[in-house]
């Protein structure tokens, strides 16, 4: 993982099949990156419920969420429409796993993101990170108190 510290890698990605979200766009607010293996994953599917479900707390710190994966934009699409996802599903597809890889959240021998979560303040530092067991769901626990840390600072 990237050490906190870091000026976030900047990107630009399919969010739906003709819009792209590049981060360096976001400046001025603080950034979630959430990286997850699969699209209709078990996991995968609590734990982007769960984010969907504290949007609103994020946004009280003025912070956006990304969710990162190497599905299609395609999949990401039905997989955002099922579970009526208010947050852009970025699709790391391209060359496969390029995002992931510049924040060494790219698992090579099972071709996906591993379960990674960063958090940006507003100038596209990275403040905080944690990494999950593939098969953890993290929740948001650690998120928000980053976010609250960082609206102490």
């Amino acid at each position: 993982m990237l050490a906190v510290g870091t000026p976030a890698p900047d990107f630009e990605l399919f969010s739906t099949p003709d819009q792209k979200v590049k981060l360096s766009e976001l400046k001025g607010q603080k950034v979630i990156i959430a990286f997850y293996p699969a699209d209709w994953s078990p996991v995968c599917s609590d734990e982007l419920t769960i984010f969907n479900e504290a949007l609103r707390l994020f946004s009280r710190h003025n912070a956006q969420l990304l969710a990162i994966s190497v599905d299609s934009k395609w999949s990401h699409l039905a997989f955002s429409e099922n579970h009526k996802f208010h947050f852009p599903l970025l699709a790391d597809f391209e060359a496969k796993g390029s995002v992931a890889k510049l924040y060494k959240a790219y698992d090579e021998i099972e071709g996906q993101c591993n379960r990674v979560l960063y958090v940006l303040d507003e100038e596209g530092v990275i403040q905080w990170s944690y990494q999950s067991p593939v098969g953890i769901n993290p929740g948001a626990d650690g998120i928000l108190n980053a976010l609250e840390i960082l609206d102490n600072k």
